[in-house]
């Protein structure tokens, strides 16, 4: 049939499925979802009217600075993402483009995935109390309550676990952990101290600096995801075990120690 037709023609006939082809790739769901930078929350302050962490059992101390636990915010788990979407946010600064199973449970429904990060919020803030106790070797009878709205997952375990040893024991000779800093970070905790990696560090930096933080504590395994758009004025340090985060923390403190960057 092509033959018959003049050279114009068939190009015409030829392009109209390849046409279909773009506007279909261009406008049909891809599995991606786009992320920005979240909010930040200080965990030794209050959110929404709250106090983040509530400590019974035990003398609490008035601390000075902050800890700031960061996050990303990405489109919804039934949201669709267009290849213009993608195109978009792909030269992005302040966007990125992750595959939608790095951030939300493949297969499940809406309400399946915001219990699964709520669970995992509960389990985090768990063993973080776990881990800062464990740490400080207190007393089964100190009751730690965290309480954070409207945030789930795992990556504020490292955080909230500072934030319960500066509330308890400061830097252990008195004076803030934070240094009276703002500091930032992100990174699971495990009941033993290890710092597990997360995702969307290069957002999560930027989130750190736009409210304030001039420090930003950063699992080991990521700091070339950190590096990648770090803002002006934030240092990273690098963390594998509670205790680096908590010695690194004192060293910038006093001035003195090693502080490992990345």
């Amino acid at each position: 049939m092509l033959s018959r037709l003049t050279r114009p023609k068939a190009v015409a006939v030829c392009a109209v499925p390849v046409v279909a082809l773009l506007a279909t790739a261009v406008f049909a769901p891809l599995p991606f979802s786009l992320a920005q930078p979240g909010l930040t929350a200080n965990v030794l302050g209050e959110n929404k009217g709250d106090p983040v962490i509530t400590i019974s059992g035990s003398p609490v101390r008035r601390t000075r600075g902050q800890l700031r636990m960061t996050t990303i915010e990405a489109t919804g788990p039934d949201a669709r993402v267009s290849l213009g979407d993608v195109i978009g946010s792909w030269f992005a600064k302040d966007r990125a483009v992750m595959p939608r199973d790095a951030v939300y449970p493949s297969g499940n429904s809406v309400k399946e995935i915001e219990q699964h990060n709520a669970d995992e919020m509960r389990q985090s803030q768990d063993t973080a109390t776990e881990a800062a106790l464990s740490y400080l070797h207190e007393k089964n009878d100190v009751k730690v309550t965290l309480k954070l709205a409207d945030v789930g997952g795992p990556s504020a375990g490292l955080l909230f676990t500072l934030g319960i040893i500066d509330k308890l024991d400061g830097d252990g000779s008195g004076g803030d952990l934070t240094g009276g800093r703002t500091v930032a970070g992100t990174g699971t905790i495990d009941a033993d101290g290890k710092v597990g990696a997360v995702g969307g560090v290069a957002l999560k930096t930027q989130a750190a600096r736009r409210d304030g933080a001039s420090v930003f504590l950063v699992p080991r395994a990521e700091c070339s995801d950190a590096k990648a758009e770090l803002p002006k004025g934030l240092r990273l340090v690098a963390v594998t075990t509670l205790k680096g985060a908590v010695d690194a923390l004192v060293s910038l403190e006093k001035g003195k120690g090693s502080v490992p960057g990345c």
